[in-house]
């Protein structure tokens, strides 16, 4: 394109911090900097920048520095080639290590003195939270799926519930840190630098079953503590597909002005290529915002709407969605939705309007099977496939259900729904879940946003309590944001379970619940007053580089029920083939393997595992390491295991295992 600027890779550059740590960089400059000092958008993860992220760091990048910005990417110690272990999440180490950086790119003689941080997922939780100490040099961040919040918005625990992400990330995790630096950019350390790794690094596992409630750990990096920390311009993004949808919302009600929401219908990944379409030209975009706030290009970014969120309309669960039927909108400045409410009249109907004051009740007894759920999908999704919910009707069956008569006119949402209710428990605590579904008129029904709670966190998440015996509670969940419109002829269904198996993990005990259906108010977010808006999408409709295949990839999750063992299996395949990025050399593969199992009336007999296959190959030198977690539970302990086994050709050279139990604290 006219007027881009040419630029230059730095494969691999060294960065020494103060404590003589080295870790490695990866760096796109644009030409001339030297002399014409630029703007610079570092991005600072664990995920391997020479082998791991380099396929969309390629897309996003090279466009940056034709632009004019430089590019830098960095690995946090003990991964990739970058010295040392990693010593757990955004660690105070790990945030510490991220302002010294900003500092040493402000200081470079190429830097014009303004740095960017921005990243998805780990990168877009640390450049909110580095945004949090206050780094001079620190001018914008961009946040893409992300929280505030790191106890109820992220992987390990939800309102109190046990996510299976838990397990599955702590796999993942040790897989990733267990692998090899590249000799091609260490040389002759590659060896001792792995070995240091494969000694030292954590099980994640042990350290976050230790923090059950919402203790100063998870408040650590929890922007949510203090929002009035983060001082700079943040563009926080999500999709309605993925985990961590409720935190472009969140971020505007505690930043302000200082923030801009953009809410897409995608899973887990940039915005530019992500799925399912409609895309967005985050590229565009982000160098508009970088050229604002790191320049200071007066060009009207600033005055883009507070948030903009596509509007799912008549969505259908399906094998894969490759494109969600919906409309954009704007709102210039986001404030709390007014509610709709709905409530259960005597007949079981779900209709308009707020309960009658005294109404006798039509209590409602429910013990759902403990394998309800299989339809929920992943917590964060990587793939517009199985990933994502499937069709509610098989876990309905398990669920208490009340539903709307066929609609008479559209009604759209946006925000985060609220259903409050009176529950009795005849056990100290049990875990409820509650699905807004979207019924079409053939019966299909497509999951818009659930909530989960712990009924022994109802008062909080820091001082969990049992729940006073058989006596009527008044609970309050909060729903997960969501942006729907629901049409006419369709209804609206309200389904509530006491299992959410394997998206949540059962407690030691399965007591049921008996929720009193007069008190039930179900408080839907209206849409409100908004404007029609496009979202430009990319020019670029396949911005991902192609790598060399040599074996394909596969992917694959199923249910099986073993009809006389009277359990129930989730089985995961995920496979990303052997493919080699050109001009290294360097080819790697990943194989994840995962198994939940449960027993439908015995809480006790959930179990999970998560393997990871990781080979890395070149001419005359092969590497695998594999890692295996457990965690099992008896009514007082969780239970993890792990196992990590390093391959050098065919022989073993390094075996560890790892075992711990811990006390169930209210979960």
């Amino acid at each position: 394109m006219p007027g881009e600027r040419a630029f230059t890779v730095i494969e691999n550059e060294w960065i020494t911090l103060a404590d003589g740590t080295r870790l490695a960089a990866r760096i796109w400059m644009p030409e001339g900097a030297e002399n014409d000092p630029v703007p610079a958008v570092f991005e600072f993860l664990p995920y391997r920048k020479h082998d791991g992220t380099c396929l969309r760091d390629d897309s996003t990048y090279p466009v940056f520095a034709a632009a004019g910005i430089a590019g830098v990417r960095v690995d946090i110690r003990g991964s990739g080639e970058s010295d040392g272990v990693i010593d757990g999440e955004y660690t105070p180490l790990e945030l510490a290590n991220a302002f010294e950086l900003i500092t040493w790119i402000a200081a470079q003689p190429w830097s014009n003195g303004s740095v960017g941080m921005m990243g998805i997922s780990w990168g877009g939780f640390n450049c909110l939270q580095v945004a949090a100490l206050k780094p001079p040099a620190l001018k914008a961040v961009i946040s893409i799926a992300s929280t505030v919040d790191r106890y109820n918005d992220d992987i390990h625990y939800k309102n109190g519930t046990h996510l299976s992400a838990q397990l599955s990330w702590a796999a993942t995790m040790l897989a990733y840190q267990s692998r090899s630096p590249d000799p091609a950019l260490v040389g002759d350390r590659w060896r001792d630098m792995w070995f240091e790794r494969l000694e030292k690094e954590p099980y994640f596992m042990e350290e976050w079953l230790m923090h059950q409630r919402r203790d100063a750990f998870w408040k650590h990096g929890s922007i949510s503590e203090n929002f009035n920390d983060v001082q700079v311009p943040a563009l926080v993004i999500a999709g309605w597909a993925d985990g961590y949808r409720n935190t472009p919302l969140k971020a505007v009600e505690g930043l302000g002005e200082k923030a801009k929401a953009l809410i897409g219908p995608w899973v887990h990944k940039y915005p530019h290529f992500a799925w399912p379409k409609p895309r967005a030209d985050f590229l565009g975009e982000a160098i508009r915002w970088w050229n604002r706030w790191l320049r200071g290009e007066q060009n009207g970014i600033e005055t883009l709407p507070q948030v903009r969120a596509y509007i799912m309309d008549d969505i259908r669960p399906a094998p894969r969605r490759d494109f969600d039927n919906g409309f954009w909108i704007g709102k210039q400045s986001w404030r709390a939705p007014e509610a709709a409410n709905f409530h259960v009249d005597p007949s079981g109907r779900l209709v308009s309007g707020a309960p009658i004051p005294g109404a006798k009740g039509h209590d409602r007894y429910i013990r759902s099977p403990l394998d309800t759920g299989t339809a929920s999908g992943e917590y964060f999704t990587l793939k517009p496939d199985a990933e994502m919910a499937i069709d509610q009707r098989g876990d309905d069956a398990g669920s208490m259900v009340v539903e709307t008569a066929v609609l008479e006119e559209d009604i759209d949402i946006l925000g985060r729904p609220v259903l409050a209710v009176q529950v009795a428990c005849d056990g100290d605590w049990a875990n409820l879940c509650a699905r807004l579904v979207d019924v079409h008129p053939d019966g299909t029904a497509t999951r818009v946003c659930f909530g989960v709670l712990n009924l022994a966190h109802r008062n909080g998440y820091e001082h969990p309590a049992a729940v006073p015996r058989g006596e009527k509670t008044a609970l309050r969940i909060e729903l997960d944001a969501c942006g729907y419109r629901f049409r006419k002829g369709h209804r609206i269904r309200l389904s509530i379970s006491t299992a959410y198996w394997p998206m949540i993990l059962p407690a030691p005990t399965d007591p049921g619940v008996t929720l009193d259906l007069a008190s039930l108010v179900l408080a839907l977010p209206q849409l409100g007053a908004h404007e029609k808006i496009t979202v430009k999408e990319p020019d670029n409709p396949d911005p991902l580089p192609k790598y060399i295949e040599h074996a394909p990839g596969t992917t694959r999750r199923w249910v099986t029920k073993d009809m006389t063992a009277n359990r129930t299996d989730y089985h995961i395949h995920e496979d990303t083939g052997l493919s080699e990025r050109p001009g290294t050399g360097l080819s790697t593969r990943q194989l994840r393997e995962e198994l939940w199992s449960v027993k439908p009336d015995d809480p006790l007999s959930m179990s999970g595992q998560s393997t990871w296959t990781c080979d890395m190959q070149r001419d005359g030198w092969f590497l695998r390491t594999v890692s295996t977690a457990r965690l099992s539970c008896t009514a007082e302990e969780w239970v993890t295991t792990a196992e990590l086994v390093a391959y050098e050709g065919d022989d073993e050279v390094f075996r560890k295992t790892f075992e711990k139990r811990v006390r169930r604290d209210f979960m």
